[in-house]
Order: structure tokens, then C-alpha cells, then sequence
């Protein structure tokens, strides 16, 4: 059966987020630790996570707290990590400092280190390039796994050869991927590509930003203005939707948040839901004791593909 994991976005994020570090810091720890003895074990950050003089600040977290860890747990966990193909990180070398830094800021806990984003629309001789520095890398056992992000099927398949030439496996793709996930057709087909080749299909913001965990009857707006107006966009055209995941939640005695979740392992792919608080990685983590039934899911299927506005693309998603 398809797991779950937790994604740290917002660890350091002022912008989206309204990260605070003396407010947040000390509930962040006491998150990472309720997660991982709550069975979660993979983690996802990037080393351009945290706002301006705060960048890196995700990963600077984790390896604080991982280090604090017991040697079996902590080999217990994978970290996954990304790296920023910045147009300033060139060459089959563009990388290293980067991923020395990543390294260090975790504390030398790295398993799988991903390319943030394809550069193919824009410069895809730097893409090649990049991928030959995280083969260099794997080669010479710096890092046990290689995983892409935002990528689309064609590109996808294009990075999967050139890495299999090399004799380097690709263990996983991220992409946006919930009920209200832009593009849903290419996400179908980037699903049954991860399906043939053997690739971990992950998703990112299942949640879609916290849209998906709102009770219908409750239209709460979060504190940020680019969140508000995510909300204020997306709440009523969700409104039948989140009133199924709702009904469903509620039959099951489970969270709303837990539905959402259950649809995408539903759908084989792997959710790195966000979490802030102690409660929150309590919830996801009792997502994995249940699974939606197959009516469940038809049902939250044909309901998200009535939704004509849905979250905003990512620019930097190739073909």
C-alpha cells in the first residue's frame, strides 16, 4: 500500500506561511518528533525553502532535530531533498556546492536528492548537465537515490533514458496532484508512466494550500494575503466537493484532511502533506489505518472533474 510523508515547505517561509522562528521554532520540533513517532518516515524539503536571509532555513531545521535522534530512527527516515537549477549553477559541477551545503545544513542526512524543476523550456543544455552532476554524485555513493520534480510526461521520459544510459536508476517524480490540481489529464498520464517504468509517483500539495481540509460550513480565511486570495477563488467552486469529503470523513470518523490524503494513495501516488503542529502530523499519520473504498473514490473523482477552476499552474512544470 501506497505511505505517506510530510513536506516542510513552510518551515521558514515568511511569504506564504508568516513563519515566525521564535514563535515556530520550538512547535516544529515537537512536530518532527510527533510525526516520526507517529510512523511517517519520509520527509521532503529544498535547499531554496525559506524566505530571503532565511533560505535554507528548512533544511537548517530538520538536520537540528534529526540530529537528535536515535541512530536506528534515524536511519529509519528518508530525507529527500531539492535542489534549485538557478541559471548561476552551471556545468557537470554547477551543483556541488549546493548539495555540500544541503548536506551540511542536515546534518549528512541525505537519501535522495531531486531536481527542484526542468529547465528544458528554457535551457535544456543546462538540465543535462545538472543530471550528469547528480549521476556523478550517485556514482561515487554521495547520494543512494535521484528523484525529479515538475516535470510532464514527455520530459519525464526524456530524463528516465538519459539516466538509464548511465546506468542510474530515477526512483521518483513530484508534481502538484490533489482534487483541484491544475492540468489533472497530464497528471493521469504521468501516473501510468511512474506505473510502467517503476517510478514513486509523490504529491505535493495535496491539500491543495489547506483548500481541501475546510468544512464546508466553515469558510475560514488563513492569514496571508496570497493565501486569502488562493481561498477566496477557490472555496466556493470546492464547495461540493468538500462537502463529500466532508460526508465522508464524517461516516468514517476521520478528518476531512485524511479523505483528501486517501485519494491520492487512492490513486498510487504518495502525499507529502505540510505540517505545522503536533496536531496536524497526528492527523495525516492516521491517515495510513484506512483506505477509501472504490465507490468513495469514484464518487471524489467525478466531483473534482467537475471543478472548472482549480489551483493555479506552476510556471516552471515542463511538457
Amino acid at each position: 500500500m501506497i505511505g505517506i510523508g510530510f513536506g516542510t515547505w513552510s518551515w521558514g517561509n515568511q511569504l506564504l506561511w508568516g513563519y515566525v522562528p521564535e514563535k515556530h521554532d520550538k512547535s516544529l520540533e515537537e512536530t518532527f518528533n510527533t510525526a516520526i513517532n507517529n510512523g511517517l518516515r519520509f520527509i521532503d524539503t529544498a535547499d531554496s525553502y525559506g524566505t530571503g536571509k532565511l533560505n535554507g532555513r528548512s533544511e537548517k531545521l530538520l538536520g537540528k532535530y534529526i540530529s537528535k535522534l536515535p541512530e536506528a530512527k534515524k536511519k529509519s527516515i528518508v530525507i529527500a531533498t531539492k535542489l534549485a537549477p538557478y541559471p548561476w549553477r552551471l556545468g557537470r559541477k554547477g551543483f556541488n556546492k549546493a548539495f555540500q551545503a544541503s548536506k551540511e545544513r542536515l546534518k549528512n542526512k541525505i537519501d535522495r536528492v531531486q531536481l527542484h524543476w526542468s529547465t528544458s523550456r528554457y535551457a535544456p543544455w543546462q538540465e543535462r548537465q545538472l543530471l550528469d552532476n547528480l549521476a556523478d554524485l550517485y556514482e561515487k555513493k554521495e547520494i543512494s537515490e535521484i528523484g525529479v520534480s515538475n516535470m510532464g510526461p514527455l520530459r519525464l521520459k526524456w530524463v528516465y533514458d538519459y539516466l538509464r544510459h548511465r546506468g542510474v536508476p530515477l526512483k521518483s517524480v513530484q508534481i502538484q496532484f490533489s482534487l483541484i490540481s491544475p492540468q489533472q489529464d497530464i497528471n493521469f498520464q504521468i501516473k501510468e508512466i511512474c506505473k510502467e517504468l517503476n517510478i514513486e509517483l509523490i504529491a505535493y500539495s495535496p491539500l491543495a494550500l489547506g483548500v481541501l481540509s475546510i468544512n464546508p460550513g466553515k469558510e475560514i480565511l488563513p492569514n496571508t494575503f496570497l493565501l486569502r486570495s488562493i481561498f477566496r477563488r477557490l472555496l466556493p467552486v470546492s464547495y461540493k466537493l468538500r462537502s463529500e469529503l466532508y460526508n465522508i470523513a464524517k461516516e468514517r470518523n476521520v478528518s476531512q484532511v485524511q479523505v483528501a490524503l486517501n485519494w491520492c494513495r487512492s490513486h498510487e501516488a504518495l502525499p507529502i502533506a505540510g505540517i505545522r503542529s503536533p496536531s496536524h502530523a497526528k492527523d495525516i499519520s492516521r491517515t495510513l489505518k484506512w483506505s477509501l473504498s472504490r465507490t468513495e473514490r469514484i464518487k471524489l473523482d467525478n466531483l473534482s472533474n467537475d471543478i472548472q477552476i482549480r489551483m493555479p499552474n506552476n510556471p516552471l512544470q515542463s511538457l
